[in-house]
């Protein structure tokens, strides 16, 4: 089955592998069969599987929620055309190692596992895939996150929260009328995921050009097309609108696709992604529910809004680092603040690393900040299109004191050991640390 044509197809040229690479002038080609971005997918359910040759017995896995959405009705059509094995997760199932234990378990008798679900659902089955070696594919059932094309999954170990190897879907199944009746929150929590491909842009970029990482425009390059329509007008993804709606799954499915093309998810997670872990992590227990994408929301604004306070003023003046092992395992308890440690201390400022940064900072500051500049949506631009579309800006409307939400900002960075803009503000002493969108 081929993918649906869409001017000017992008995605379906990176699927034929026509697709020009910017970084190398080559055609580009991804791990992926099938995407479907259609109005209505009803009735072609067992085709899109089957096309995939995934194997005889297939587990259907989803939730309480997502099977009554579009769980059952996979389900019905592919009974009696293979083997079928239907997984029900409880409500608001959790994506960490002990669910993911208990999913490869129910489906050990699979030869593939279909997904029918979102975040969690999605993590948990490709995870759950790449752990045994099957095949997978996903259902979605709202627009709420950019993850259903990457090869990777946040998964929960320890209490540690880890981006980890996954398997790559072989089909990928929107149905436009389903993501537009997914709940409203869902829908702004996969806009405020999308917009953070300017903030982990700006990260990765200074990472690049401050530490030699390897950097590649093509992720980027891949939404160029379809950002400006949402950022335009974001309210038209609440209106009906199908060609916002389209353009918002083709945006969450090609930010996925250009995670998998860098084989880690460096284009689409950055300084913004860590403080949303950390608060996945370290929140407090009694607060409620909050969707990854309403917290990548906020986060975005206070990443963009440290990037530009940090590129207005002039060459950053380092400082060593003197943060001990000892003194994580303090803050973050001795498993995690072990685990901290192993990340941070890769990337961590020792006398040598900032002498040889200072140089480099000095010499080229106005080259980089025109660079990340390039690369960046003004914050404010950010915060009126988050507005405009109703999803949250500040800590408080994510169920966040003021005073947590800034230590999660301050201390996100120790989670992984990616450069961001806020190890460059942590390590010049900078007053954005502490910004609070």
């Amino acid at each position: 089955m081929s993918p649906v044509a869409t001017a000017p197809d992008t995605l379906g040229q990176l699927l034929r592998g026509e697709w020009q690479d910017p970084d190398c002038g080559t055609p580009l080609r991804v791990p992926i069969q099938v995407v479907a971005i259609e109005q209505s997918l009803a009735g072609l359910e067992a085709d899109l599987v089957t096309s995939l040759g995934l194997g005889r017995r297939i587990a259907v896995v989803s939730d309480i929620a997502t099977r009554e959405v579009l769980g059952e009705r996979v389900e019905r059509a592919l009974a009696g055309v293979v083997g079928l094995t239907p997984v029900v997760l409880p409500p608001q199932p959790h994506a960490d190692a002990t669910t993911a234990a208990s999913l490869r378990h129910a489906c050990s008798q699979a030869d593939a596992l279909v997904a029918v679900g979102s975040g969690t659902i999605n993590d948990l089955c490709k995870y759950t895939a790449a752990q045994d070696g099957k095949p997978y594919a996903v259902f979605a059932t709202a627009p709420s996150m950019n993850g259903y094309t990457s090869q990777n999954a946040a998964i929960t170990v320890g209490g540690h929260k880890k981006s980890l190897p996954a398997a790559g879907p072989a089909g990928v199944f929107m149905d436009l009328a389903v993501l537009s009746a997914a709940p409203t929150r869902m829908i702004r929590a996969g806009l405020g995921d999308s917009l953070c491909r300017s903030t982990a842009q700006a990260d990765w970029l200074l990472s690049h050009c401050l530490l030699g990482t390897p950097y590649r425009r093509a992720p980027f390059a891949l939404l160029a097309e379809d950002e400006p329509v949402l950022l335009d007008d974001p309210q038209a993804l609440f209106h009906g609108d199908s060609e916002a709606m389209r353009a918002l799954a083709r945006t969450l499915v090609l930010s996925g696709l250009g995670m998998a093309i860098c084989n880690g998810s460096y284009p689409a997670s950055q300084g913004e992604h860590l403080i949303s872990h950390f608060i996945d992590m370290f929140a407090p227990a009694d607060r409620a529910v909050y969707f990854h994408g309403e917290q990548v929301a906020v986060a975005t604004l206070t990443m963009a809004q440290i990037q530009e306070e940090v590129l207005a003023a002039g060459p950053p003046h380092l400082r060593s680092e003197p943060l001990t092992e000892g003194e994580l395992q303090r803050r973050f308890g001795p498993d995690i603040g072990g685990s901290c440690w192993r990340e941070f201390s890769a990337k961590r400022m020792t006398p040598k690393a900032c002498s040889q940064l200072e140089r480099r900072l000095a010499d080229r500051w106005n080259d980089i900040r025109s660079s990340v500049s390039a690369a960046m949506v003004p914050v404010e631009r950010i915060r009126a299109v988050l507005r405009r579309a109703g999803c949250p800006t500040t800590p408080e409307e994510i169920g966040l004191a003021p005073a947590f939400y800034a230590s999660a900002v301050r201390n996100a960075r120790f989670l992984r050991d990616r450069y961001t803009f806020l190890d460059l503000a942590a390590d010049s002493g900078h007053r954005a640390l502490t910004a609070t969108a």
